[in-house]
């Protein structure tokens, strides 16, 4: 059952509003720290190419929708997961496994019988969904206020 999550007009407001005030915290934030030290264009590369491999990882296919799906649902079995995506057992077995050793989501295992296998958003899963929203949603072209 595909549905479409859609916001009213006031709550898009505010949404749009606080992620206005988010942003320009950020902006604030970072460029009172270039003008306050020392960094060189240099270093500014240097820290970028460092990010680029978390990006990466994250825009591999089926590592966000995984990521989403367990911030609006909660603790997902293996086959609730495999059923909302549409992905096979294998493709999805190698997605959780890297999202579980780069310390996005938890892989909880229930005894049985049958056993069964459950995952859950960490902390840092948890972090990057909410960060991640505000960019995919200022980068889709959706019109703000």
């Amino acid at each position: 059952m595909n549905r479409k999550i859609t916001l009213s007009d006031e709550l898009r407001g505010l949404v749009e509003t606080r992620m206005k005030r988010t942003l320009e915290g950020i902006e604030e934030t970072l460029k009172s720290i270039l003008k306050n030290q020392s960094i060189t264009v240099e270093y500014l590369k240097e820290e970028i190419q460092s990010l680029e491999k978390s990006f990466s990882f994250l825009s591999q296919k089926w590592n966000l929708e995984l990521l989403y799906i367990l911030f609006f649902s909660g603790i997902v079995s293996f086959s609730g997961l495999r059923k909302v995506l549409g992905v096979n057992s294998r493709t999805l077995s190698d997605k959780l496994k890297d999202l579980v050793k780069n310390g996005y989501i938890e892989r909880i295992v229930k005894s049985g019988p049958p056993i069964r296998v459950e995952y859950t958003l960490t902390e840092k899963g948890r972090n990057t969904v909410l960060l991640a929203l505000p960019m995919l949603y200022y980068s889709s072209g959706i019109p703000t206020q």
